[in-house]
């Protein structure tokens, strides 16, 4: 494992929040949704691909907070452009939320 600075850390922005709309991306290589996470004020809404589609249906995810990485540049996904990156845990059988225990105020910073 590669050790990073606290300064490195900082650069990360891992936000929370909320999924406002999740739909099947049809046009993906492999499964995914586009989801549309509202992240308050500061940074506002922004869309990305999730492939998160074994574990969970787009019903489930609408509401739920999450955390994201938004500072990293948007990243063209077939048709569109994923503007975070939606945070998850690998396990063989599909990609686990990284979500907070707890309701958290959207825009809220890990730190």
């Amino acid at each position: 494992m590669k050790t990073i600075s606290w300064d490195d850390f900082e650069k990360v922005e891992l936000r929370v929040g909320t999924i406002l709309s999740a739909k099947v991306f049809k046009e993906a290589r492999t499964p995914a949704y586009i989801v549309e996470v509202d992240f308050g004020e500061e940074i506002g809404i922004k869309k990305s691909s999730a492939q998160v589609t074994t574990l969970y249906k787009p019903e489930e995810l609408i509401g739920k907070q999450i955390i994201g990485v938004v500072n990293f540049p948007p990243k063209q996904i077939g048709p569109m452009k994923s503007e975070f990156l939606l945070t998850g845990f690998y396990r063989e059988d599909g990609v686990v939320l990284a979500v907070p225990d707890l309701p958290v105020k959207n825009g809220s910073k890990i730190g």
